[in-house]
């Protein structure tokens, strides 16, 4: 089944357009929105996931798990859902919520994203990581995230980092 997205302006208010899944034919100051969700642990721990080696994209990096919004969904909606279909984990009761967003302008791949952080009680052997979507996944603390993102092997590190803070 195909995917669609809605088309935001910078604003993040719908424009009335929609988009096919990775139909990059937006127009300048066009955007849809992505999001992550963040998955802290009361020890400290951020579960990252490790996305496969099939990816069009960055094959075997380390990330936060998310996505894009669908078409009529709202951005919570949407980081419930993908953290539920990448990791098996129910975000939707944990504490926490809605954090910042940032946005990129990549020639016609705009993009806005918000960034979600939940506190829940979990362990790895809570996970049922998605086939086809993630490898492998853990918990990390915020030392060994750095120091995948000094290997340049973790996405979004600067646009994120301060999602880890406190």
């Amino acid at each position: 089944m195909q995917e669609y997205w809605d088309v935001y302006d910078i604003n993040k208010n719908k424009t009335g357009r929609i988009m096919k899944r990775n139909d990059w034919t937006m127009a300048e100051g066009e955007y849809y929105i992505s999001v992550l969700g963040v998955v802290r642990r009361p020890d400290g721990k951020f579960l990252i996931t490790q996305r496969v080696l099939t990816k069009a994209w960055a094959g075997g990096w380390w990330e936060i798990p998310g996505g894009g919004v669908k078409s009529g969904e709202t951005s919570e909606e949407a980081v419930i859902r993908e953290v539920r279909e990448e990791t098996g984990l129910d975000v939707s009761n944990a504490k926490g919520g809605y954090q910042f967003c940032y946005h990129r302008e990549n020639k016609g791949q705009n993009y806005i994203v918000d960034i979600y952080r939940f506190e829940l009680d979990v362990t790895e052997k809570d996970l049922t990581l998605q086939p086809g979507e993630t490898m492998d996944g853990k918990f990390a603390t915020l030392d060994e995230i750095k120091a995948l993102a000094e290997q340049g092997i973790f996405l979004h590190y600067d646009s994120i980092k301060k999602v880890f803070e406190n």
